[in-house]
């Protein structure tokens, strides 16, 4: 059995959220982490984990929202971090993919949650776009874990994070063929990744160009099952246990 450490699961991208929950325990997916990135989304994550026993929430402001949040939505954040299924603070972090003319703005915001999060000993989800050196300095002021999510930089990076206590969560990019993260996560132990699924986003092959949902972690598990040349039912037992090592689940 598989947990998607890293998905959206909003009624923005599905009609139907029990049928997708549905297909994913039919492919062996059994737990859920949601990941909220706005006010909008970060409500419909509380509403969602009180619906599904087997799913669970992260909540925060992503970096592409830092030109639109208030103060109200980190209140909002505040108030729901003793909810015992909120289990990180994230999606957070840094992306200059866009633009650097925000900075400065994204730096506070980032420090802020990550304030947060060491106060109340969460957990971190964090998202790092075109940004290595600024997330890695900025996560060195603060003593929190996580997940570096959607990894998919050098050798070089992966092993700074990892030093750091990190985890990497592996998705779909994986199985992309101009995607090298397949030789890069060779040389990383099995006991420092997570999988995830990013739905609706990072569709893993074949299935590129459609709609990622959280059953294709089983998709991605197969990928990295062969890339490690081990058996499924190995990889599961080996990944749940990374799980439980960083998130109360």
């Amino acid at each position: 059995m598989f947990t998607d450490t890293h998905c959206h699961i909003y009624s923005e991208y599905y009609d139907n959220i029990e049928n997708i929950l549905e297909n994913a325990q039919n492919n062996q997916v059994t737990r859920f982490i949601n990941n909220g990135c706005d006010h909008k989304s970060n409500q419909e994550v509380i509403k969602n984990i009180a619906l599904y026993p087997n799913m669970y929430g992260a909540i925060g402001i992503h970096p592409e929202n830092v030109d639109t949040y208030t103060p109200k939505d980190l209140d909002y954040i505040v108030r729901n971090l003793d909810n015992s299924k909120i289990i990180a603070i994230g999606e957070i972090g840094l992306d200059y993919h866009y633009t650097k003319e925000n900075k400065e703005k994204q730096l506070k915001l980032f420090e802020t949650q990550l304030a947060l999060a060491e106060q109340y000993h969460l957990p971190v989800i964090i998202h790092s776009r075109d940004a290595t050196l600024d997330t890695i300095n900025t996560l060195k002021k603060y003593k929190v874990t996580g997940v570096i999510h959607s990894f998919s930089g050098s050798l070089e990076t992966a092993n700074i994070y990892l030093k750091m206590g990190f985890l990497l969560g592996i998705n779909g990019v994986i199985t992309f063929k101009n995607s090298n993260l397949k030789d890069v996560i060779k040389n990383i132990p099995l006991d420092k990744i997570i999988l995830e699924t990013d739905s609706p986003y990072l569709t893993p092959e074949p299935y590129r160009g459609k709609r990622n949902e959280p059953a294709h972690i089983f998709d991605i598990a197969q990928f990295v099952s062969q890339t490690f040349n081990i058996p499924l039912m190995e990889l599961s037992k080996i990944t749940n246990a990374n799980i439980k090592r960083v998130f109360d689940i």
